[in-house]
């Protein structure tokens, strides 16, 4: 492989295909679906049980994010390389066997971080950091081998697009229905730390079902048989992140439109329930805005195969930008407001679901340059991206909050609903404009550069 580090990739005309029947599909997208059922609860309703049930001031709340996030995105690298020193053991394979017991962990996790003991104020702060931060730390076990098993089915760039529709699907089909479900349920209980436990420990079962869909259902095809000779070292990681410069933009892009896209549901439920002024609108504003973005996500292949990956993630954050723009400036509006955030969430989610594309792309990138295949490793540090994608979210949400004057539970001031919309609206459009510029202007492994990458790599393999 070192001398593939000085050519250049010939022009690929045929990669050879792994066949995926439909039901292989739809189980990776259940892993996804899964994962929701846990880490969506995080981003939608943790904020608010922090401020409105533990009883933490927003500023405290935005401490919690911010060293939770930091944290686990510092474990993700050396969990991905830890994961990566495995045999692949036939016929359960590398990754699967670790997302499935990973799971069954994070579900009993996502329970403790909504439970809020009685305490000293002082006493609940230090549970609501350690129960974050030991959450977040097991949610690495669960979606970095979940994530590197996208690179391992398939090499083939309509099937890995294909996947990546399922998986944004899944994504937001959990997303849909713990937005729409978890609050009126919560709200039937006469006592809401109670209603929080109990609804977050059904939803966490759900997602332990749904990995356990993704674990009997899919098989592992792209096989290393040997782990990557250099044993696990911070040097080794970062070797591995700056010498793949493709990595490099996915994860710089990543952590702005991460957060434009976690912003928006953590402060949805604030505008529903303050600029709105009925909580109970964030279950029908999420069916609609959740399910039409449900929908527009099956296009993914076929806009996919008419303008290439690139160009279509361009578009996705184009309309997002747009359509956020108009909803920001716009006088307040139920109807007005619905259809507008539906439009944007559509197009936020298209580069979303592209991005598990680009990653299992530079995962064969990183192997063609290096000569090693290190999904773990590769995934981890993209899903490190994603974290301080998280943490400046939950840290604008909450740190936002405090400085536009919110105070739980009594009527906002003007300045204060203003800043709710902003924070919902403005944040994720401006965040957006850096990420275009970013792809648009960065990213140079298209779609032909990285079909001849795959040949070269599927010829050395059959020597």
């Amino acid at each position: 492989m070192g001398v593939l580090k000085k050519q250049q990739p010939v022009e690929a005309q045929q990669v050879v295909k792994q066949g995926l029947t439909l039901k292989e599909k739809i189980s990776y997208g259940m892993g996804d679906f899964g994962n929701g059922f846990m880490f969506d609860l995080g981003q939608l309703y943790l904020l608010k049980f922090f401020t409105d049930v533990a009883g933490i001031a927003p500023k405290s709340a935005a401490g919690i994010f911010l060293a939770s996030k930091l944290f686990a995105a510092l474990c993700d690298p050396i969990i991905g390389a830890f994961i990566d020193t495995r045999k692949n053991a036939r016929p359960n394979g590398k990754f699967r066997p670790v997302m499935l017991y990973g799971s069954m962990v994070l579900a009993v996790l996502t329970v403790f971080t909504f439970i809020s003991p009685h305490l000293s104020p002082a006493g609940k702060l230090i549970y609501a950091y350690a129960s974050y931060m030991i959450w977040g730390a097991c949610y690495s076990f669960t979606n970095i081998p979940y994530g590197s098993l996208g690179a391992a089915i398939t090499q083939d760039v309509g099937e890995r697009t294909a996947l990546a529709s399922f998986r944004q699907s899944g994504s937001l089909g959990a997303l849909f229905v713990t937005s729409v479900v978890c609050m009126p349920l919560i709200t039937r209980f006469s006592n809401e730390r109670v209603g929080y436990a109990v609804v977050m420990a059904a939803m966490s079962l759900i997602g332990v079902v749904s990995f356990y869909f993704c674990y009997r259902n899919t098989k592992e095809r792209i096989v290393v048989q040997q782990p990557p000779k250099e044993k696990i070292s911070l040097v080794v990681i970062a070797k591995t992140f700056v010498t793949n410069v493709p990595l490099l933009v996915i994860v710089l892009m990543t952590v702005f439109t991460i957060s434009a896209y976690n912003i928006k549901t953590a402060m949805l439920t604030y505008f529903a329930q303050y600029n709105l002024g009925n909580k109970n609108l964030m279950a029908p504003m999420n069916f609609i805005i959740m399910g039409a973005s449900l929908i527009g996500v099956l296009f993914l292949p076929k806009l996919v195969a008419k303008f290439g990956k690139k160009r279509t993630a361009l578009i996705g954050m184009g309309v997002s930008i747009i359509a956020d723009s108009f909803n920001f400036f716009l006088p307040t509006n139920v109807y007005v407001f619905t259809i507008l955030a539906t439009i944007a969430f559509i197009g936020i989610s298209i580069p979303n679901g592209i991005t598990w594309t680009f990653v299992s792309d530079i995962i064969d990138y990183g192997e063609w340059h290096s000569g090693e295949r290190k999904e773990a490793t590769t995934y981890s540090l993209f899903n490190f991206s994603r974290k301080l994608a998280q943490a400046l979210a939950g840290t604008m949400a909450a740190y936002g909050l405090g400085m536009v004057g919110y105070v739980a539970n009594v009527p906002q001031t003007a300045e204060s609903l203003l800043g709710i919309k902003g924070l919902l609206l403005l944040y994720p459009a401006v965040a957006l404009c850096i990420a275009m510029l970013v792809l648009g202007l960065l990213y140079k492994l298209n779609d032909n550069k990285h079909k001849a990458i795959v040949i070269e790599l599927q010829k050395k393999n059959l020597e």
